[in-house]
């Protein structure tokens, strides 16, 4: 990291300093960080970010720097790297942060350190979805270490929370629900995915946004898809976005074709087109295992598509059964299957959904919906320091 003269300190901001692994494009909760810091209010916030490993091509870091905010890539080999956690130490100390806002668990475990020897006055540490039954390392730290430090640990959804609370045994008061939120979807950029695809207008076809991960348990939709063209044959899947690791691309065309319904699973890759893609689809999917508050099911939302996703996580408190989509039991490709069944042969009621879905969104999962709760939380943990 290069040495730079502190900034100039405004006596009528507060100095916000997001941190998080690397400001990546593909995932959610580094989207939600960089998008927070970006929307807060420059009249009363001086927000930076920070990186915990150096950026690269597939980060958002030139994005920040337009943007007018200070952008620090410490370039730390790992959590732990000595000279990177002591770069970061430099970092708060030199200038002079008021409110620490760490995004997931290694950033978090940083800042716990770190805040306390840069006297940094507040400390708010972010979960974006709670995975870590188990892992009694990453358990032992929340509970010891980080929620000892925080003023406030934020996390996505009541479900979480309550994980903290029964599993991790963190004080209920200690913990804040702050949903996410999303910019509106960009507008189409004219991409006929139907056609590119040779899909006729007609065909039923369901859709999936997100990096392939064994968490969303791609294995399953298959299968559900496969029992789906049994009484709609030319049911038609398409799956937008890129590989998170172990080749699960490969594994799930494999299984396609094991399954004999190659012709009928389009792999995209990672997509700019969403809003496109999202206009070929009539229903929307996620099959996961476990999931936070998913920004590709917010998108589903936003272009009005109905929805039908696991019963796991915080998705529930997303979309209500009946309401703006359909809930099925996790690992279940039968129920998985029947629902999507149910909304592609009913267009009246998946109209309906998609409608809900559509009002929903706008209303309670907006980034300006978000950013409100945010710098809300901030205003009050920062009084609470002041008094």
């Amino acid at each position: 990291m290069t040495e730079e003269p502190s900034r100039a300190r405004d006596p009528t901001r507060l100095r916000v300093l997001t941190v998080l692994h690397t400001p990546a494009m593909m995932g959610g909760a580094e989207r939600v960080a960089v998008d927070l810091a970006l929307s807060l209010d420059r009249g009363r916030f001086e927000a930076s970010v920070c990186a915990l490993k150096a950026s690269s091509a597939l980060t958002r870091a030139n994005e920040i720097q337009a943007s007018g905010l200070a952008y620090a890539a410490l370039g730390a080999n790992s959590i732990r790297d000595p000279r990177g956690f002591a770069a970061f130490v430099r970092l708060l100390r030199k200038e002079r942060i008021d409110i620490v806002h760490a995004h997931r668990w290694d950033a978090n475990l940083w800042a716990a350190l770190a805040v306390p020897l840069a006297r940094v006055p507040v400390l708010v540490t972010h979960e974006h979805t709670w995975a870590y039954e188990g892992e009694r390392f990453r358990v032992a730290t929340d509970r010891h270490v980080i929620a000892r430090v925080a003023s406030v640990m934020a996390c996505g959804s009541e479900n979480d929370r309550r994980k903290m609370i029964e599993i991790e045994k963190i004080p209920p008061q200690r913990i804040r629900v702050l949903p996410n939120g999303i910019l509106p979807l960009p507008p189409p950029i004219g991409t006929d995915i139907r056609r590119a695809l040779g899909i006729r207008p007609q065909v039923p076809v369901v859709g999936i946004v997100a990096v392939a991960r064994h968490q969303k348990r791609l294995d399953v939709l298959v299968e559900a898809i496969a029992r789906i063209q049994v009484d709609i044959p030319d049911v038609q899947l398409v799956f937008a976005g890129g590989d998170g690791g172990g080749g699960l691309l490969a594994k799930m065309e494999a299984q396609a074709v094991s399954m004999g319904i190659r012709d009928r699973v389009h792999l995209l890759g990672g997509r700019s087109d969403i809003s496109d893609v999202l206009a070929a689809i009539d229903v929307a999917c996620l099959s996961s295992d476990y999931e936070g508050q998913p920004l590709a099911v917010m998108e589903y939302m936003a272009a009005g598509k109905p929805i039908v996703c696991t019963n796991v996580g915080g998705l529930p408190e997303m979309i209500q059964n009946n309401v703006e989509g359909l809930l099925v039991p996790r690992r279940d490709p039968a129920a998985l299957a029947e629902a999507l069944k149910t909304l592609l042969l009913d267009r009246e009621l998946a109209e309906s959904m998609g409608a809900a879905a559509r009002a929903r969104q706008s209303r309670d999962f907006s980034l300006v919906a978000a950013v409100a709760r945010v710098e809300a939380l901030y205003d009050e943990i920062w009084d609470g320091a002041a008094r």
